[in-house]
């Protein structure tokens, strides 16, 4: 009686059986590639930052209708801003104070932009837990040293943002900005 080999298989050529077996395999591999690829992107893609986050990394400030000795409240990256237009006098006692005698030492021209001396934009987020100080809007109280008071507990800032009393330990940050133009700021 004739045996049929291990590999043969009647009616089937032997190379047939290899080609169905790799076809098998790279229709199985590239079925698990696209479900894994249906998985992960959207896992990726949340990571993303929303839009509304990203429509705010950067904001544009108009400074022609602040006038000498106000201060506007805005919002960047979904916390106040504080755009102020200092007047000389308030110039004038800033750079009197010495930096020195500070508890977080900065001049008046470290925390404004050269040239730009008159123009104070600061994040508006007290430094000891986060409360928003008053002094940008019209009327508020400002402090013992004419810049702003934090209400929550008692921190009085200069007219350049800088911490003089309270429980603050630093002064009002200052956001990365660059002037467009003479009467437009770009914040971030």
């Amino acid at each position: 009686m004739a045996t049929l080999e291990h590999s043969e298989t009647p009616g089937v050529d032997a190379g047939d059986g290899v080609r169905r077996r790799d076809f098998i395999n790279i229709a199985a591999v590239a079925f698990g590639g696209v479900g894994a690829a249906t998985v992960l992107l959207p896992l990726i893609n949340q990571m993303n930052p929303s839009a509304d986050v990203l429509a705010l990394a950067s904001i544009e400030v108009d400074l022609s209708a602040i006038k000498e000795g106000q201060a506007i409240k805005t919002i960047f990256r979904k916390q106040p801003l504080f755009v102020r237009h200092l007047t000389a006098a308030e110039i004038t006692a800033a750079d009197k104070t010495d930096p020195a005698s500070l508890r977080d030492p900065q001049t008046l021209e470290q925390r404004t932009v050269g040239g730009k001396k008159q123009w104070l934009i600061t994040m508006g987020v007290c430094t000891h837990l986060g409360c928003v100080p008053l002094g940008a809007g019209e009327g508020e109280v400002k402090g013992e040293f004419g810049g702003y008071f934090c209400p929550c507990h008692g921190s009085h800032y200069d007219t350049a943002a800088r911490i003089r009393k309270g429980p603050a330990p630093k002064n009002l940050e200052v956001p990365k900005y660059a002037f467009k133009s003479d009467t437009v700021v770009q914040v971030g």
